[in-house]
């Protein structure tokens, strides 16, 4: 059997191109208790992390207006899913989020097929889909 010996060592960041990098920054910070761990304000980008993930928010150049994201028309990211650790984590965030201003409700928690897996779906303030998902296996 051939060994598998991968080059990468997993996720260093996700950079993700929102609406409005207040509006994202505020939802991740406020709403999630994420903290900004870097800026470069010439760019415009935030640094934020839950202590594990680190996600990049680049704004949007919205001079001559942007493409809002299609997920079945448009190439790249269809969405982040983050971890919770409970049922309960997942019914709490989503209370959360769901109140959160600028928050659009894609579907509220749910089972994922047929398994233990739970989950929920909601488009944050900066127009970006934000999955929060339990796995009761991991």
């Amino acid at each position: 059997m051939e060994e598998h010996h991968p080059l990468t060592r997993g996720i260093d960041h996700v950079g993700l191109t929102v609406a409005d990098i207040d509006l994202s920054r505020r939802f991740f910070v406020e709403c999630l208790g994420w903290k900004v761990v870097g800026e470069k304000p010439d760019y415009p980008a935030v640094f934020v992390s839950d202590d594990k993930a680190v996600l990049t928010l680049w704004q949007v150049n919205t001079e001559d207006g942007f493409v809002a994201f299609d997920r079945r028309r448009n190439i790249g990211l269809h969405h982040l899913a983050l971890k919770v650790d409970s049922e309960e984590d997942l019914r709490e965030v989503f209370a959360r989020v769901s109140a959160w201003p600028g928050v659009e409700v894609e579907f509220a928690p749910e089972q994922v097929g047929a398994g233990a897996h739970r989950h929920a779906m909601v488009r944050e303030p900066g127009g970006a889909r934000r999955e929060f998902r339990f796995s009761p296996l991991a």
